[in-house]
């Protein structure tokens, strides 16, 4: 009875409250596998042994049964032959055989109920084992799905979203400075060219004017 004694907490708890208490979920359920089916193993060793034992206290009922029909076959032989002495030598062996069989019988009754039970509670263990190997999957994927949600919600709670947006609202406006200081620098340099562009125009115009004074003062001699 011990082996099953140690399969309580496979039989009485569900495996979702030993999922809650495990490090590794995924790991605890394999694990309460291969233990079932450890477990298993040895509830089926010790009902091939209770089975044996069942059958041995039977064979020696039916033996003890034949052996008393046989002396009560010999009485009657003896009666026959008119030997009433002999009859009563072979009616005393029956006698103590016949209490051998109520010994035997009692015997064989307590290992039947106890095979009996020790049968019922194997197949119990493997309707439990089945059942577990058809949750096994489902049950490693809600783990598995348990975490990666675990893990996504630790990961945002350590993020500070306003702060993320306010340094991405400061980035921002450094950008803008940057585009108008650029502009600023293109727009006074266009005006430096312009400037330039006039002051050569208006240098090439004296030099114009004073070649057309030169030549103009040169047809009047």
């Amino acid at each position: 009875m011990g082996i099953f004694e140690r399969m309580g907490d496979l039989l009485r708890s569900n495996i979702n409250d030993l999922l809650d208490r495990a490090e590794d979920p995924e790991k605890m359920v394999k694990q309460i596998i291969i233990d079932m089916e450890q477990q298993i193993r040895e509830a089926t060793q010790a009902l091939g042994q209770a089975m044996a034992s069942e059958r041995q206290a039977l064979k020696q009922l039916e033996n003890a049964k034949d052996s008393a029909q046989e002396w009560e076959g010999k009485a009657k032989m003896a009666l026959q032959a008119g030997n009433e002495e002999l009859a009563r030598k072979a009616l005393s062996n029956k006698v103590a055989v016949d209490a051998n069989i109520q010994s035997f019988q009692a015997s064989y009754d307590q290992i039947s109920t106890q095979t009996a039970e020790l049968r019922s509670r194997v197949e119990t263990l493997k309707s439990k084992l089945e059942e577990a190997r058809m949750r096994q999957n489902m049950l490693v994927a809600r783990a598995r799905m348990a975490d990666a949600q675990k893990n996504i919600a630790t990961t945002l709670s350590g993020t500070d979203s306003d702060s993320a947006f306010s340094k991405l609202d400061k980035m921002e406006r450094k950008i803008e400075g940057q585009e108008a200081q650029a502009e600023a620098f293109s727009s006074m340099a266009g005006d430096t060219t312009f400037a330039k562009d006039e002051f050569k125009e208006l240098a090439q115009n004296s030099a114009v004017d004073a070649e057309l004074a030169r030549l103009m003062g040169e047809l009047k001699k």
